[in-house]
């Protein structure tokens, strides 16, 4: 639970709120005069992960010089994943066979004015990599397109699962005709790292103009602390793990020592 007064939040949360409505205003009139066709931004450009970290939001808000639909993706950092697939041996079941997809985002999420088939094609979605069917899968070692497809899908399942892909696309709500915001949420496991979020303006069925803003996802305090050294000092790190770990366990057996 935050150590913060129910005064400085609510006073936190109307300063967000004032500013927002500022920026829009401003982003209205200025616009058609700077030549660019999406203007965006974020409520906040960093998401601080603390003790007893339940998950954040950030508000995108912006304006167009005109008539468009509005579709914006979140990316997470890029990392190397596994998938593995279990199969008996023995008549136990365990890690059988693995696929290592490189350069995948750690969290990816979609937010849209429409529905994304309503608004562009495969192929510009696939430009673009608008939705998970179009990230870029790229294995290690090489494998057969039907190999990859088979864990490429148990990976969006298992990500889905854990909330780091985001199957149901948000809503992006137009104020007006030019003014849009949309509510981008994290949950509680959101990996750390930079965040880059795509703006796209989409008219007639394909991108007319974008923007990429970035957000900044990192450990706070003792948190921040403990990974910090974990990484530094791994060996140490372990060790002290370790000892803890035995140290509990004793002291959890005391109780039914006999005397």
């Amino acid at each position: 639970m935050s150590g913060r007064s129910p005064c400085l939040i609510i006073g936190w949360a109307r300063l967000r709120e004032i500013s927002l409505a500022a920026f829009l205003w401003l982003a209205a009139g200025a616009a058609p005069a700077n030549g660019a066709a999406v203007l965006a931004d974020l409520s906040s450009h960093i998401i601080a992960i603390g003790g007893g970290f339940t998950g954040d939001s950030v508000v995108l808000f912006g304006s167009t010089d005109g008539p468009g639909d509005i579709i914006a993706v979140v990316r997470g950092p890029e990392r190397n994943m596994t998938v593995w697939r279990k199969g008996k041996v023995a008549g136990i079941w365990v890690n059988a066979e693995s696929l290592t997809f490189n350069n995948l985002p750690a969290f990816y999420a979609v937010v849209a004015s429409r529905p994304v088939e309503q608004l562009i094609q495969p192929s510009v979605a696939a430009l673009y990599k608008i939705g998970t069917p179009y990230l870029k899968y790229e294995t290690a070692p090489p494998a057969s397109p039907e190999r990859a497809r088979m864990f490429s899908d148990a990976l969006i399942k298992e990500q889905r699962q854990a909330g780091l892909f985001v199957a149901d696309i948000g809503k992006v709500t137009f104020l007006g005709e030019r003014l849009f915001r949309a509510t981008l949420s994290f949950p509680e496991n959101v990996p750390t790292g930079t965040y880059l979020v795509q703006v796209f303006l989409i008219r007639d069925g394909d991108v007319v103009s974008g923007q990429t803003t970035p957000l900044v996802v990192s450990k706070v305090g003792l948190d921040a602390e403990i990974s910090d050294f974990a990484i530094r000092q791994s060996a140490a790190y372990g060790a002290i793990a370790i000892a803890v770990a035995l140290a509990a366990g004793w002291l959890a057996s005391l109780p039914f020592r006999r005397a």
